[in-house]
């Protein structure tokens, strides 16, 4: 492995979660997603986003059939 992927370090945090249940097969989560990471300088950074998930029951396996996100996008290149 890189000595880039040694040191990599993302940490994602889920806030504010609210979930609402649709009936028996469906269910919506919103939350803020806080993804906080160490960039190729070695600085901490953050970013910020808001995420809707939708989740249908299918087969006896929760699916995600919907996301919207706004803010900033969650993927970070730690070492880029």
């Amino acid at each position: 492995p890189s000595s880039c992927a040694s040191r990599r370090t993302i940490q994602t945090t889920l806030l504010n979660p609210n979930v609402h249940l649709m009936g028996e097969d469906g269910a919506s989560i919103a939350y803020i997603r806080l993804t906080q990471y160490i960039d190729k300088d070695g600085e901490l950074r953050s970013r910020q986003s808001e995420e809707t998930r939708v989740w249908h029951r299918k087969g006896g396996r929760w699916v995600c059939v919907h996301l919207h996100r706004s803010g900033s996008p969650s993927s970070v290149h730690a070492c880029a």
